[in-house]
């Protein structure tokens, strides 16, 4: 992330009063909530869990353990009982 001179886009009253707390540190202004990303949302991480998480459920509704799920997609076999019993929920 890179970083913007204050004085680049804020008056110079109001630098000056944030200086009175934070003197030359640098300083994260978080977005407003309404406008940030929820995780996933600029990448396609998201709908690629999903699609693995579909196929992680339906091998086991096929017959295929726990353990040898554990092994394939390299997860925890608590993982994987994690995303089969999310899956049934849906």
């Amino acid at each position: 992330m890179g970083y913007i001179h204050a004085l680049e886009v804020l008056p110079q009253e109001l630098v000056e009063q944030i200086q009175k707390y934070v003197d030359g540190q640098v300083l994260y202004i978080p977005k407003i909530k309404s406008k940030r990303c929820r995780w996933g949302e600029k990448t396609d991480a998201r709908a690629y869990f999903k699609e693995r998480n579909i196929e992680i459920y339906n091998s086991y509704k096929n017959g295929m353990a726990v353990s040898e799920l554990s092994e394939k997609y390299f997860l925890t076999p608590k993982s994987i009982q994690r995303i089969i019993r999310n899956m049934q929920n849906l």
